[in-house]
């Protein structure tokens, strides 16, 4: 799936009537655009991930830092929201779950992070986690304090307001390389499984071959290649199909450069025989 169709049909700006809190990415008229929004969220792109401080959803006191080494996903919600969040954190439960399943449990971790820093304590994180049935050990909830997330917000290019009814915000899940570097945005409350599962494919599976031994580089470059998405189950499977090409294309050689050597034996030994 291309980064193209992914911005062009991905991008959904969505209203929740909740609550008015203040907010830390309000535009200079109070409102925003969808190209706007879709600006400053791929302004962000290439930029390293702010090592901030954020607390789980037991109390442990965690940096983002902490996630380095592998790929990571964020996704920014508040837990006062009783449709939107709670639809996007189970879209994309099913997704990761599609994903842990192509390319292996510990292949990435997932942090959802409240915005609403006056309401989405470490306990209304943990109840939010619970109500959405997550209780993995690469999923945490993370909270804040107004000033980190101020910053957190500017540095992923995630845009929200507050209006009368509640939010108005992006919705947009941002993945980060291993080496927290922004990767890619993946937008709307119903993506499909491509727009996230590709850009992972490139982060776990397309290592550094400095990284690796020369026989992980190879394996890493199978899997990159053979993990294909089949649309009649909505999942990716590994395709031993191309295995099965390789094969027949190396008999088509075989066969033809034998019938050649032969060939060329025999006009050889007409030749001395004449």
């Amino acid at each position: 799936m291309s980064r193209l169709h992914n911005l062009v049909f991905g991008i959904s700006i969505l209203l929740t009537a909740m609550t008015c809190q203040p907010a830390y990415a309000q535009l200079s008229d109070g409102s925003y655009t969808e190209d706007q929004a879709l600006d400053i969220s791929q302004a962000a792109l290439g930029r390293q991930l702010a090592g901030l401080q954020f607390t789980d959803s037991f109390g442990n006191s965690v940096k983002l830092g902490d996630y380095s080494g592998q790929p990571l996903l964020i996704s920014l919600i508040f837990t006062s929201c009783h449709h939107v969040c709670p639809a996007l954190t189970q879209h994309l439960k099913i997704s990761v779950k599609a994903a842990r399943e192509a390319l292996g449990d510990t292949s990435f971790q997932v942090v959802t992070i409240g915005f609403d820093t006056a309401n989405d304590t470490p306990e209304r994180m943990r109840d939010f986690a619970r109500k959405q049935g997550i209780d993995e050990p690469n999923w945490s909830f993370l909270s804040s304090t107004s000033e980190n997330m101020a910053k957190l917000v500017e540095n992923v290019g995630f845009i929200y307001f507050s209006t009368p009814r509640g939010f108005d915000h992006i919705t947009q899940v941002t993945i980060v390389g291993r080496h927290g570097v922004i990767y890619e945005q993946v937008y709307g409350g119903a993506f499909e499984l491509p727009w996230l599962m590709e850009p992972l494919k490139d982060l776990v599976l397309n290592r550094p071959q400095s990284e690796h031994s020369f026989l992980s580089a190879v394996v890493d470059k199978v899997r990159l290649f053979c993990t294909v998405y089949d649309p009649n189950t909505g999942r990716y499977r590994f395709d031993y199909s191309l295995f099965i090409q390789i094969a027949i294309g190396a008999l088509v050689i075989f066969a033809v450069m034998t019938y050649l050597l032969v060939e060329i034996r025999r006009a050889r030994r007409r030749k001395k025989d004449v």
